[in-house]
């Protein structure tokens, strides 16, 4: 199955103004799909998305070494004072990343990633 993360990226910059970046890293820590929404003033350029990429694979697979005891991670939220940024595992080599506003209705976001991943799973593309 191949899935257009750019598609899918797209689609959740546009569900919601507060959506700022939407995209899906892999676990060389490399942006291989979306980006910044256009019109909106970047937080992090250059190293320091990649740091901020590091930053979240690390978290997750931190999360991952208690799986056996929790289950496994089915998103991250960190409410920072001027963005927000969550993540979720799409599989075990890509991380969907999304930064928002502060206190955007990051559960409706999160929900529609995983219809849109459910959907996109099971239609066999």
């Amino acid at each position: 199955m191949t899935v257009n993360y750019n598609e899918l990226t797209q689609q959740i910059l546009d569900l919601d103004q507060q959506v700022r970046f939407a995209g899906v890293a892999n676990t060389k820590g490399e942006l291989v799909a979306g980006g910044q929404k256009d019109g909106i003033k970047e937080i992090l350029t250059g190293d320091d998305v990649k740091m901020s990429i590091h930053y979240a694979l690390q978290k997750r697979d931190l999360y991952t070494n208690l799986a056996y005891k929790i289950g496994h991670e089915k998103s991250s939220i960190t409410e920072f004072d001027i963005v927000t940024l969550i993540s979720i595992p799409i599989n075990p080599q890509e991380l969907f990343l999304i930064s928002t506003e502060p206190r955007a209705n990051y559960l409706k976001i999160i929900d529609s990633v995983y219809s849109k991943l459910d959907s996109l799973n099971n239609s066999g593309e």
